[in-house]
């Protein structure tokens, strides 16, 4: 038992919050790192907060909302030397951008399906040959012993395939989806006043935008979006019917009602430019349309 102190960011999905709030309710201590207006952790602030009981750095590859890339290349070097087990979620970006485990330095990496085109329901854990760690099932030793069950082979194969097509075609998907991205982005923070772009301009996953509005409510430009036939939404999409300001917005800091006129778009290999300029075209108009309804905006 070499301690009981976690550190994370204040930005982690829930798969990583909440299980950290359980186990300050067990007795562990977690340190919640902050980030800056980027959404970026800054290393030198990681560093500062390592203790010699800390056991354990949880840090998100690229943030699920503002799709910021964090520095885990840096930060992985600070956890190998001090002996520290350092785990990223890298759901976000394994078939989006480069995620190998050598070059980020991690002892677990963890990756989700259906964000690289997989199926559902399947997923992985890389292990750091030499990381130890307890089984998560008790069972019949299935999976290495660590998750007992019969194995959803059609997933597990499913998985296999979408990386490895995904590993196939990154750099080309990477640059037709960042240049997808930027046009959306250009075309309405030109024509919409008092918008802007949450998260990182340059650190920053390509097929990822999250936007924001002044004077117009997020959920207004969803609806309306959605009756034109376009899936966005006004924050994580696990938890897009909360009418609770996003913790990722406030903690760049956002106040909660520029929060709650934020909208993430979210993009993919099979989109095309067409649906891109169709997209930009029908923001720039719901966003106009609200505005010129907007109390606020008159005042």
């Amino acid at each position: 038992d070499r301690g009981r102190h976690i550190i994370t960011t204040s930005i982690e999905h829930p798969a990583v919050l909440e299980p950290c709030r359980y186990l300050e309710q067990q007795g562990f201590e977690v340190t919640y790192l902050p980030v800056t207006k980027e959404g970026l952790v800054e290393v030198d602030v990681l560093e500062s907060v390592i203790r010699k009981d800390t056991i354990l750095i949880s840090m998100m590859h690229a943030n699920n909302e503002i799709g910021t890339i964090q520095p885990i290349a840096e930060a992985g070097s600070i956890a190998r030397d001090r002996g520290i087990a350092f785990h990223t979620d890298a759901v976000q970006t394994v078939g989006k951008i480069p995620a190998k485990v050598d070059d980020l330095g991690v002892d677990l990496l963890s990756v989700s399906s259906h964000k690289l085109h997989g199926p559902k329901g399947v997923g992985a854990l890389y292990i750091r040959e030499g990381t130890n760690i307890e089984p998560m099932m008790l069972g019949g030793g299935h999976e290495r012993g660590m998750r007992s069950g019969t194995e959803n082979v059609p997933g597990i194969v499913g998985l296999a395939a979408a990386a490895d097509l995904a590993g196939r075609n990154l750099e080309g998907d990477m640059t037709h989806l960042a240049g997808m991205r930027d046009r959306l982005a250009e075309f309405v923070l030109v024509r919409v006043k008092d918008s802007w772009v949450n998260g990182s301009r340059t650190r920053r996953l390509p097929n990822n935008l999250n936007l924001g509005f002044s004077y117009i409510e997020g959920e207004a430009l969803l609806l309306r979006l959605d009756a034109e036939g376009i899936a966005v939404s006004t924050g994580s999409a696990c938890s897009s019917k909360k009418t609770v300001a996003s913790h990722v917005l406030t903690a760049i800091g956002l106040r909660p009602e520029e929060a709650h006129g934020s909208l993430r778009i979210t993009l993919g290999r099979e989109n095309t430019d067409e649906e891109v300029d169709f997209v930009a075209r029908a923001i720039v108009d719901v966003a106009e349309k609200l505005l010129a309804m907007s109390p606020f905006r008159r005042s």
